[in-house]
């Protein structure tokens, strides 16, 4: 008989990179002696980098074993159906201490074509932010493709792209194609597509640490790019409301809850639900499960057995789900 199902915590990956910062670690509460932390990847079903159960009877266990195991149970009817044993979003907290590079991630059909693999739609929610911090994405003014190859020719590629002032609690949807990248000074919590595939645009002409400049992927890059220049880039939705919808798309909706007291969490249909807790604490309760406490910095994966989840404390969640539909 497998074992009952119950919220899950995993284990996060921290991974050090070249524009990472020493924010991850105190941020959630957790101890490491990697210096340059640039990401924590909170969920995650990226082969070689599947996320294990932390704690509990099934502590040990891989992401895609127990949804080989689960099934629909744990991630949906309709999620598996599609995805099998993927796990089709991956989830990360970022500390940008410098500049990431200018990116744009391929759609699925070009992804598929290319790489025999998803593409990659994602959004940030920015949890802090420094004086001056900015945010890059999408395109700010009108330019063709010859354009674009031209201007990372020439090092001027940044004029091309829409700059933003970034603050606590900002939202940024960039479905693939959108040109971005997160400036410094920036610390955010990132749901995307499961997929890894980036295209490097321009990287300030920085080098790696044996000195060799990163390899930057220009005619990649220039057929995944939508050209459309659209009036703004920034998410609205009503930072004073109990519960908000911050994106809706296809391959993810994520809604922010202020949570002060209790709540009762309805379950999407068919999917999973991811808590993320950018801010206070909470305790999540699920019918025949034991009572899970969650803090600052910490993500749960609600299993979709559960219809309906008891949230208690004073905390800011994001919840996602995956609302594909037969």
């Amino acid at each position: 008989m497998s074992t009952a199902l119950y919220p899950l915590r995993f284990r996060p990956y921290l991974k050090s990179v070249i524009w990472g910062g020493e924010r991850i670690a105190p941020y959630k509460g957790i101890s490491t002696s990697l210096n340059s932390v640039g990401e924590s990847w909170e969920i995650s079903g990226v082969p070689g980098h599947e996320s294990i159960v932390a704690d509990g009877p099934l502590a040990g266990r891989s992401l895609p074993s127990l949804i080989e195991e689960y099934r629909g149970e744990l991630v949906g009817d309709t999620t598996y159906s599609r995805y099998g044993t993927t796990f089709p979003l991956l989830v990360k907290i970022i500390d940008a201490r410098g500049d990431l590079s200018v990116q744009v991630h391929p759609d699925d059909e070009l992804a598929r074509r290319r790489h025999g693999s998803f593409g990659k739609t994602e959004m940030w929610y920015i949890i802090d932010a420094d004086p001056g911090a900015r945010i890059y994405a999408g395109l700010a003014r009108p330019i063709t493709p010859d354009d674009y190859t031209a201007h990372v020719a020439e090092k001027t590629i940044m004029d091309d792209v829409a700059c933003h002032a970034s603050h606590p609690g900002d939202v940024f949807f960039l479905p693939a194609g959108r040109i971005h990248a997160i400036g410094a000074g920036n610390l955010l919590a990132e749901i995307q597509q499961t997929s890894d595939i980036t295209y490097r645009v321009y990287d300030f002409d920085r080098r790696d640490a044996d000195g060799t400049p990163r390899e930057l992927h220009t005619e990649q890059a220039r057929e995944a790019i939508d050209y459309t220049v659209y009036p703004d880039y920034l998410t609205a939705y009503d930072r004073q409301a109990p519960e908000a919808t911050l994106v809706s798309c296809p391959y993810f909706t994520v809604d922010r809850l202020l949570l002060d007291g209790s709540h009762t969490l309805q379950a999407a249909p068919g999917s999973f639900t991811i808590l993320m807790v950018i801010d206070g604490e909470l305790t999540v309760s699920a019918p025949d499960a034991t009572d899970l406490k969650a803090v600052k910095g910490e993500t749960i994966l609600i299993p979709a057995c559960f219809k309906v989840i008891d949230l208690k404390g004073k905390a800011t969640i994001l919840t996602a789900t995956n609302p594909l539909k037969n």
